[in-house]
Order: C-alpha cells, then sequence, then structure tokens
C-alpha cells in the first residue's frame, strides 16, 4: 500500500523556537492527524522529505515510521517559505488499514480526440473524482483514454473504467472530457443556417 517510507521522531517540545532548531539541524516538524481527533507531534529528516516529495501525490499513502510504530498516512498538507522554497512543516493525515476512506483522486487523460484533429475544440472540465475504498485498494490516479472523442461527443464519470472496490462518490453524470465545434466554426454553421432560412423565406414570400 504505502511506497514511500518516512523516519521519524516523536517531537516532544513545541513551539516555534523549537521548529527552528529542528530545522538548523536538518529536521522538519511535522504532525499526524488521526481519525479520531488525536495528534502526534513529530520531526522527519529534511533531506529525505525533499526527495521522497517528488514521488508522493495528493492520493499517496506514505508509512511514516515513529519510534518502532508505523503510520499510514496521506500527506495533507505542506507549508513553505515564499522566498526560497523551503518546507517548514508538514501535516500528514492517519489512515487505517480495513476502514474505507473518501478521498479525491486527480484524473489523467491521454489521447489525440479525433474531434480535434478534425478542428474541435477539447474542453476537460472535471481534473478529479471522489471515491471511496479501502486504503489498499485506492489508486494513485485515474486514466482516461479520449482519443475517441468525437464533435459533439463526450465522456462522462460514468464511463470511466474503476476497479471493482473502488465506489464513485462524485455525480456519475459530471462531465470528464468533451470536444466542441471551434468558436469559428459554429459561427461560420450559425450563418448558413440563417442564410438557408433567409433563402427559404423569400421563396415563400415570392410564391404569394
Amino acid at each position: 500500500m504505502a511506497n514511500v517510507i518516512l523516519m521519524a521522531k516523536k517531537r516532544m517540545n513545541k513551539g516555534s523556537a523549537d521548529a527552528r532548531r529542528l530545522r538548523r539541524g536538518g529536521r522538519i516538524p511535522a504532525v499526524i492527524y488521526g481519525r479520531n481527533g488525536q495528534t502526534l507531534s513529530i520531526d522527519i529528516d529534511a533531506q529525505q522529505f525533499s526527495t521522497s516529495a517528488k514521488n508522493i501525490s495528493a492520493t499517496s499513502i506514505v508509512q511514516v515510521e515513529v519510534d518502532g510504530k508505523s503510520y499510514d498516512a496521506f500527506v495533507k498538507d505542506t507549508q513553505r517559505t515564499i522566498t526560497d522554497d523551503c518546507i517548514l512543516h508538514v501535516d500528514f493525515y492517519e489512515v487505517e488499514k480495513g476502514v474505507l476512506l473518501r478521498t479525491k483522486v486527480h484524473i489523467h487523460v491521454h489521447g489525440n480526440p479525433i474531434g480535434v484533429r478534425e478542428g474541435g475544440v477539447l474542453e476537460l472540465p472535471l481534473h478529479e473524482v471522489e471515491v471511496e475504498c479501502l486504503p489498499k485498494d485506492l489508486p494513485e490516479r485515474i486514466t482516461v483514454d479520449i482519443s475517441g472523442l468525437q464533435v459533439n461527443q463526450s465522456i462522462h464519470i460514468k464511463d470511466i473504467p474503476i476497479g471493482d472496490n473502488v465506489r464513485l462518490v462524485s455525480s456519475e453524470d459530471q462531465v470528464v472530457a468533451l470536444v466542441k465545434f471551434a468558436k469559428e466554426e459554429a459561427t461560420s454553421v450559425m450563418a448558413d443556417e440563417m442564410a438557408v432560412a433567409e433563402v427559404t423565406s423569400a421563396e415563400a414570400s415570392n410564391k404569394k
């Protein structure tokens, strides 16, 4: 379930002064938030976390080892400095094995739609979907193939293949991707339709 393992130490002292001391020593103050509201203050190695962060997404479950005890958790928030993007603090949210969790998973689309190649415009109004499942079944992301989309066609959440052990929470009718006429083409089509209507009207008048 967890691909990233972080070694941590329980943090006994709190406050800004202790946090600054930890950062000077190459550590990052952090907190693990439990499902029932309990918290555990820890600190982690700054270099290890910075390296591991490259492989951590919003839905990645990491394993945090604290004094011999293991916690599976999400990285819920990372506070950084504005000037040099230095990590100041990390918030973890614990997940329990065997207990259903509800979270949002990123949607990744791939492929060049047929409709785009024919002059249409691709729109992607939805970038994530909410699911419910056990931690072991949580997908890192949901991949959607949009290569078959033609003009005036769309893909909805209900069209996305999702694992048998994952339940969709988001509305199945939400649009993930659609291809529309280009604005210029739509305007041209409308103008042609208006011209045909005018001709038809004129012919009808002449017959009278």
